[in-house]
């Protein structure tokens, strides 16, 4: 039992891979209950972006990743796993910590990843518990260090940013030229803003909600299209930038074979940066249209990773601090129901053994009973603190989720049955205090099974090895 990270991401899954297994928010409910049903899991958060779809999970009694597999499989029509990859323990700790402040998004220091992470913990709330709330508020506070305290983020690109890049290296110069985006969430805003800064000179927003996309130009200088209306405007531009939230593609060969026909032989570039992808496939084999996803992103943004490299040590090492510190927190944990059922277990039989002398004894009186609870309370007590104190130190410094699991046996104690995934009330209110003031809550913060955590070894899946926004 532990804590695990399940998954797979840009590093180790190409983008036919990605789309396949990524979830809408209203699928992520169903996925973690069908992790909890295979595998007993007490919490878990599913985060899916463009660049990654990860299972973060407290395990029960049973290994959790053959049941995140065989999610991805089904989605995936294929087997997963070699395309995935498992991280436990500190390393699940590490990795969330990392994937937050934007170390592991393809481009380096990233913003738009911590938002979506914040949405991926909200939206999975009835699934929490103490140990992820707390996590991943953690990983919240982290990763707003690691942009102020590091130069890591300091005129970060986005995808959209990286996007238009591209468009720049294609045409050479942006200025004058004409573009479309399709979408109106914040990737589309950023793209608007990265063109108007290039010099693009005409800005065309289509969106399926018309009002969305007429508010969205009018804040940045464009022109708002119905989109059943758009089609023709490919024709004119010379740049489009797709980023909506559709599930399918929305952009056909047909759409665009029909205005390619007028184009004559001026290129159309269409740069497809949502996953799922929003373009056909086959729409990159029409002549003089030049289509390009999230994956053809990379050569753009490896310039961008290089003059960050310097600031990854200091990331690094401010990471590897609250790594520890969080690690100390969940496994200090695993002693405290332990040192409960120990202190019960010892109280039941100083009171059996209580009632015996006291028939032995015969008639005492009120005082002299007292006397008698009193000094077997006191001799319990003694011989308990010192055990009791090692158990919690051993269990928060690393060395002794394995003594926890001894004296388990030594003194008999019955592990307790499973806890239902998010046994705790959901919300975890104690998480939502600074972490240093969470650990101090008087409410059993993990079921005893759940908090224990023992420290296995990384435990990489076959694979290799877009940013995270959408």
């Amino acid at each position: 039992m532990g804590l695990i990270v399940a998954g797979l991401s840009h590093r180790t899954a190409p983008i036919e891979v990605r789309e396949k297994c990524a979830f809408g928010i209203g699928e992520t409910g169903p996925a973690l209950e069908a992790v909890r049903d295979a595998s007993g899991v007490r919490e878990g958060v599913l985060l899916s972006t463009c660049n990654r779809t990860e299972f973060y999970l407290m395990e029960g009694e049973t290994d959790a990743p053959p049941a995140v597999w065989e999610i991805l499989s089904q989605r995936l029509g294929a087997d997963s796993a070699p395309s995935g990859y498992v991280r436990r323990d500190r390393d699940a700790v590490r990795h969330l910590m990392r994937v937050t402040s934007g170390l592991d998004s393809m481009i380096v220091g990233e913003a738009q990843i911590k938002g979506q992470v914040r949405d991926a913990w909200e939206a999975c709330r009835p699934y929490t518990g103490p140990a992820l709330n707390r996590l991943f508020q953690t990983a919240q506070s982290v990763a707003g260090r690691v942009r102020t305290e590091t130069a890591i983020g300091r005129g970060a690109a986005s995808v959209s940013s990286a996007a238009v890049q591209l468009a720049k290296k294609i045409f050479g110069t942006l200025n004058g030229r004409h573009a479309m985006v399709l979408g109106a969430g914040e990737m589309a805003e950023l793209a608007l803003q990265c063109l108007h800064e290039e010099g693009v000179r005409t800005m065309l927003v289509a969106n399926r909600t018309f009002e969305r996309a007429d508010d969205l130009a009018r804040r940045h200088g464009a022109t708002a299209m119905r989109y059943d209306d758009c089609w023709p405007a490919l024709a004119t531009v010379d740049l489009v930038i797709c980023s909506t939230a559709a599930p399918h593609p929305v952009v056909s060969y047909e759409n665009v074979a029909a205005a390619v026909a007028g184009r004559g032989d001026r290129p159309l570039c269409i740069l497809d940066i949502a996953l799922p992808r929003d373009v056909e496939p086959a729409v990159g084999s029409l002549d003089n249209v030049f289509l390009y996803d999230l994956d053809d992103l990379r050569a753009v943004v490896a310039a961008s990773i290089e003059r960050r490299q310097s600031q990854l040590p200091s990331a690094e090492e401010l990471i590897e601090g609250e790594v520890e510190r969080y690690w100390e927190w969940l496994a200090g944990l695993a002693a405290v129901p332990v040192v409960a059922d120990f202190r019960a277990a010892m109280d039941r039989v100083r009171a059996d053994e209580l009632a015996h002398v006291a028939r032995r004894l015969g008639e005492l009186t009120p005082a002299q009973r007292d006397i008698v609870d009193h000094f077997s309370r006191s001799l319990m007590n003694k011989f308990l603190h010192a055990p009791s104190v090692r158990l919690r130190a051993a269990a928060a410094n690393g060395r002794g989720l394995a003594v926890v699991d001894t004296a388990r046996y030594l003194f008999g104690l019955d592990d307790a049955p499973p806890a239902a995934l998010a046994a705790e009330p959901a919300d975890g209110r104690e998480a939502d205090r600074p972490p240093e003031s969470a650990a101090g809550t008087s409410r059993p913060p993990l079921a005893a099974d759940t908090a224990r955590a023992p420290a296995r070894p990384a435990d990489a899946a076959p694979g290799g090895s877009a940013p995270e926004s959408r």
